[in-house]
């Protein structure tokens, strides 16, 4: 057990935004430099996404780091009590437990870090990731360039159809856009054209 004089900190980080925008290989760097620190470190990403690796966290730019996939955020509460950096990749896809899951962990002393995008493919907040921007003690914001005009990305426009809420994908389904675009292009699609 720890002392109060040498008791251990717990904290929420939230890194989120747009896809392409980099959440994943901020996430990824600032695990790597907890392992550096010799920090025993967790990282968990929903069972769900499968689309570069069953088992690990890959960013856009193929950078990846070793996970475990669970279904249900409640798995990561099994971790050691030396596990001292637990990270946490595509958050938005994981239910609203997600948010005590963290809240348990970061007051057991341990550093969580999660990656997500905080809209979905309509501009709404997505998921658990609201709450955890909320209780987090740092918010990251990151963004993308639009690709239409170059400016400053924050959505995540979908090139498809599918009125889903979660779908997977790519360049081939999703591109980012900045504020005008995206509204652009929303209304264009409610327009039918």
């Amino acid at each position: 057990m720890f002392s109060e004089n040498n008791k251990k900190s717990g904290c929420i980080e939230v890194v989120c935004g747009s896809m392409f925008s980099g959440k994943t290989e901020e996430l990824i760097r600032r695990v790597r430099r907890a392992q550096f620190a010799n920090q025993k470190i967790a990282i968990f990403k929903p069972a769900v996404d499968n689309r570069y690796s069953d088992v690990e966290v890959v960013s856009h730019d193929f950078h990846s780091i070793t996970s475990k996939p669970v279904s249900d955020p409640r798995a990561m509460l099994e971790v050691g009590p030396d596990v001292q950096v637990v990270g946490v990749d595509e958050a938005q896809f994981f239910d609203e437990s997600l948010v005590e899951v963290c809240q348990t962990l970061a007051d057991r002393g341990v550093r969580v870090i999660i990656a997500g995008l905080d809209t979905d493919y309509l501009g709404k907040p997505f998921g658990p990731m609201p709450a955890l921007m909320a209780v987090a003690e740092d918010v990251q914001k990151v963004h993308a360039i639009c690709v239409k005009c170059g400016n400053l990305a924050n959505h995540s426009h979908r090139l498809s159809r599918s009125k889903d809420l979660v779908v997977l994908g790519e360049k081939d389904i999703y591109e980012p856009l900045c504020r005008e675009c995206f509204n652009r292009a929303r209304a264009a699609e409610e327009s039918g054209k």
